[in-house]
């Protein structure tokens, strides 16, 4: 968690700046993360990063372009240090991934004192501006985090979480606020233009019950684009169902060119496979782009051995990976993480 002082110096930080500029993760929990500070401040850009999460030098020019003030990175596992350089303008990076050493940046990152303090960006989030608690529940549980304030969630919204739910999984795939958690992550698929709009929509949505009931405008319109994707989505996983897979590592493939659903059904397939180690692959461009799940292994060592020898890279949390692998090499990237199975 952060500390007081952490906490002050963020918020001293949204509070002065007139033209901020949020670069985030495209998941539940960097949006969530983007959701929070923006409505803090009422002022500002945000900028999604699809793929793997790192800000690169080019990414300096859209803040810029924009006339920022002050750049907040959000939920980015890498951010490099020409894009820091090269920006002008003061950088806050608020971080739950594996700590890294960057010049000029002000980083707050609970796993810099404590290596197992994996706290997801939106609660880290949500201890600066104490506001829109079922935001800061919703990015939470897109990284499997129950955070402390369970308890007074559950009094506050009965009907969206029953007090008998205890996991993140069961809370995932058995109430609402599965669906809610959909809601954001199928909100930042498609085209741009298409993202920016549900964006600028979830910006201004002051209810969980405006989104579930549809009960105005701007929660039908984000919960139209939900209902479009869901379709796709269930009919993708009945497609990778039919697919025959067993051992201690399930793996499950398919091939799409334009809607990447691979992190969201691997959590499915997770929570239906959950003494599996479970691998998602999506095919494009001659490369398989993966999510790697387990409940009950670290991943992470497991990942840095299985990718070697092979052409690709990844990386990501103990129990949530990501990877993209040639597809020549697939079957060794697969036979590299059973070799190291009990």
């Amino acid at each position: 968690m952060l500390s007081e002082k952490d906490i002050k110096q963020i918020r001293d930080e949204l509070d002065n700046c007139k033209r901020p500029i949020f670069f985030f993760h495209d998941d539940q929990d960097g949006l969530a993360s983007f959701l929070l500070l923006y409505r803090y401040v009422k002022e500002g850009r945000g900028v999604v990063l699809k793929a793997f999460p790192q800000l690169k030098e080019q990414y300096a020019k859209k803040a810029q372009d924009y006339g920022a003030d002050k750049v907040f990175v959000l939920d980015i596992a890498i951010v490099d240090q020409e894009f820091i350089d090269a920006v002008g303008v003061p950088v806050v990076w608020i971080d739950h991934h594996e700590p890294i050493q960057r010049d000029n940046v002000k980083y707050f990152n609970p796993r810099v004192k404590d290596e197992s303090a994996n706290i997801p960006a939106a609660y880290l989030c949500y201890q600066v501006v104490q506001e829109d608690r079922w935001i800061a529940m919703v990015g939470c549980l897109g990284d499997w985090y129950i955070p402390d304030f369970i308890d007074e969630f559950k009094e506050k919204y009965p009907d969206l979480l029953p007090a008998k739910y205890k996991t993140a999984a069961k809370i995932l795939f058995e109430t609402k606020m599965g669906i809610l958690n959909k809601v954001f992550s199928f909100n930042l698929k498609g085209s741009t233009s298409e993202v920016l709009k549900s964006m600028k929509v979830l910006t201004r949505i002051d209810s969980p019950y405006e989104i579930l009931d549809q009960s105005t405008p701007k929660g039908k319109l984000v919960y139209r684009k939900y209902e479009k994707i869901n379709k796709i989505y269930n009919e993708l996983k009945e497609r990778v169902l039919k697919q025959k897979t067993e051992g201690k590592v399930r793996v499950f493939k398919y091939t799409e060119d334009k809607l990447s659903l691979t992190k969201d059904l691997s959590n499915e397939l997770l929570y239906m496979f959950p003494d599996n180690i479970v691998i998602l692959g999506r095919e494009k461009s001659g490369e398989m782009r993966c999510s790697v799940r387990s409940m009950k292994i670290d991943l992470k060592p497991i990942m840095e051995k299985a990718l070697v020898g092979v052409e690709g890279y990844g990386g990501g949390h103990e129990h949530a990976c990501g990877c993209a692998i040639k597809v020549h090499d697939f079957e060794k990237f697969v036979e590299n993480i059973e070799k190291q199975l009990p």
